[in-house]
């Protein structure tokens, strides 16, 4: 594990600076002061009860339970549930929890993935939270969200049906972290209805406001049991998801689910080397039963340094090989604490800087370059690219990587829209101030991301020469209003200057 500056840099990299938003300072979700109110709690001799996400049955939503179960729904705190609760025991592991009734696999195979970030797991859920000292039913968490991290107030008030949690349960009965950490989750999304179904890349975000990679496996380039060996041994967060329906193959996958990437090894079978993947469900049970599954005889046929390996329990981990791992995964995310683990160098420290825009309505959403009149009354970003000692040395390693982030104005995030959006990047020569329509008839195009898609993130790695470039964020249509995150990332120091249609600001240096 690296050490805990080198988790956290990755806490800090992605936000506007010190101040509000930070890792340190996070911004209060919904306005409420965690510690005023906990004050005022003890002060009152209460216990917390959120109004702002209520133990009522709009903030379990429609969908989850059906309408006869949502009626028997009891809220109830820990204390209620069991003698002696506590937040973690022995410390917060993968293995703590199976999936409930809500269809968020996508988010608890995130949490699998983030229990191997100890310094991450502390910022996000205050290990420190008790039962005992200072109890007042009140609890909060830190997520990442559209470039700020913002602190997440809840009570402990938690669904139960027959006495049971409703959602996601603790294999140790007295133990609530997990169950704590889904409400605050779905206090941020809406509702717990407003969990069901999602994409993993998008809570692996949440946790680490890190740049992330999808890789899709039927493309694979050859290159990713480099990255996903690079990922493992940074530490850096990994998932991956099944296509088709949603029925239990004979192979023991589930369709259309997602896992946590736990692991990458190569063991010596007969002889020849062999790439493994170990991979969870967070469903707690359930694996694959083939080939380098728990009871697999190829385990008896491996070195025997290589068998402390083999995993016998079934608690929802398997292993497989890289070949049946691409074959029957559709796509994976790995989001990194490091940007090297995407491009394999270890020399380079990559400089980071970041612009919160808008696409508004008739003025700066000009959608795509297929009517350039339009596309230039999108917002505007000139980047100034130095070359570098590094650059000389390795002319085939990228030196930029852009990030263009969406966020709707919904507050629910079942309602909200991912528009496709995309971005193109131009070389410059000496002209200045807000580029017409003229300039993008003629200008050469030096690259862009390789389509517009319906995604909350897109990224693109580039390799660019010394010079100034443009970089124009858009959706595909016009007149789609929206916020967006623009991050670029470089080898050396650079200039970010933000044109919209009628200014140009200097963001940073």
């Amino acid at each position: 594990m690296p050490a805990p500056g080198v988790c956290l840099n990755i806490l800090s990299e992605r936000h506007l600076k010190d101040g509000q938003g930070s890792p340190n300072n996070p911004e209060k979700f919904l306005d409420q002061d965690f510690h005023r109110l906990k004050q005022f709690c003890q002060k009152e001799r209460l216990r917390f009860v959120d109004n702002l996400f209520p133990p009522e049955m709009k903030s379990i939503g429609l969908g989850p339970l059906k309408r006869e179960d949502l009626w028997r729904v009891v809220w109830k705190r820990p204390h209620e549930l069991v003698p002696n609760p506590v937040y973690i025991v022995q410390g917060a592991s993968r293995f703590d929890f199976i999936q409930g009734r809500l269809g968020n696999c996508w988010f608890l195979a995130s949490v699998g993935a983030l229990t191997f970030q100890e310094q991450i797991m502390k910022h996000i859920i205050h290990d420190e939270q008790n039962f005992s000292v200072d109890y007042a039913g009140i609890f909060h968490f830190k997520f990442w969200r559209f470039g700020s991290w913002v602190d997440v107030v809840i009570d402990d008030k938690l669904p139960t049906v027959d006495g049971r949690l409703v959602f996601v349960q603790s294999k140790t009965p007295n133990e609530f972290w997990p169950a704590l950490l889904e409400k605050a989750y779905a206090k941020v999304c809406g509702s717990y209805a407003d969990m069901d179904a999602g994409s993993i890349s998008e809570a692996l975000m949440d946790f680490t406001g890190g740049p992330h990679m999808n890789i899709k496996l039927s493309q694979d380039s050859g290159k990713l049991w480099d990255a996903m060996r690079r990922a493992s041994q940074s530490e850096s967060l990994m998932g991956c998801g099944t296509p088709g329906g949603n029925n239990v193959l004979p192979n023991g996958l589930v369709e259309m689910h997602a896992y946590t990437v736990t692991g990458v090894t190569e063991v010596v079978c007969k002889g020849r080397p062999v790439k493994l993947v170990r991979i969870f469900n967070p469903w707690g049970h359930g694996e694959w039963n083939r080939d380098w599954s728990d009871g697999s005889p190829l385990w008896d046929l491996v070195r025997p340094e290589d068998q402390k390996h083999k995993v016998v329990l079934d608690n929802g981990e398997f292993w497989m090989s890289l070949d049946d791992f691409c074959r029957n995964f559709s796509d994976m995310d790995i989001c990194c604490s490091d940007v090297n683990v995407f491009t394999g160098s270890h020399s380079s420290s990559w400089k980071t800087e970041v612009h919160k825009g808008q696409w508004v309505l008739g003025t700066t959403a000009g959608g795509c370059s297929n009517d350039i009149d339009r596309f230039s009354r999108n917002p505007q970003f000139r980047v100034t690219l130095k070359e570098t000692v590094e650059d000389t040395r390795d002319e085939n390693s990228p030196n930029l990587l852009v990030s263009l982030i969406q966020k709707s104005h919904k507050r629910n995030r079942h309602l909200a829209t991912n528009f496709h959006i995309g971005f193109n990047i131009y070389e410059l020569k000496d002209q200045s101030g807000k580029f017409p329509a003229s300039f993008f008839r003629n200008a050469r195009l030096a690259g862009k991301n390789e389509s517009y898609i319906n995604a909350r993130e897109i990224i693109e790695f580039f390799r660019f020469k010394a010079g100034e470039y443009l970089i124009v964020p858009s959706t595909f249509k016009p007149n789609e209003a929206a916020s967006f995150l623009l991050t670029v990332y470089s080898k050396t120091e650079l200039g970010l200057y933000a044109y919209t249609c009628f200014e140009s600001t200097y963001i940073f240096k």
